[in-house]
């Protein structure tokens, strides 16, 4: 029998492939909503980052996520983004 291994996607941030369960998903749905997805299920086009302050930084410095999704980022999405970072250290301690 087969063992299911976890898909590899590059952060934004470090452009490192990690497994997707270690990564945060920011999804741009079909009617042009960006959102974070932390199911990692929502339709639409994705772009991972990793659960890392720096990476989410340089991720913003570098514009991204503006690339990838052809539009604008709003500071809303980046909040989000830093607090569910925040939570998952805080989990992790």
């Amino acid at each position: 029998m087969k063992t299911r291994k976890d898909p590899i996607r590059m952060c934004a941030g470090c452009r490192q492939g990690k497994p997707k369960k270690e990564l945060v998903r920011v999804v741009k749905s079909p009617d042009g909503e960006i959102s974070v997805d932390l199911t990692g299920k929502k339709p639409g086009r994705g772009a991972y980052i990793c659960k890392n302050e720096a990476c989410l930084a340089q991720a913003r410095k570098a514009r991204c996520f503006e690339r990838v999704f052809s539009c604008q980022i709003s500071d809303e999405i980046y909040e989000r983004l830093a607090r569910e970072i925040a939570q998952d250290a805080d989990d992790g301690e």
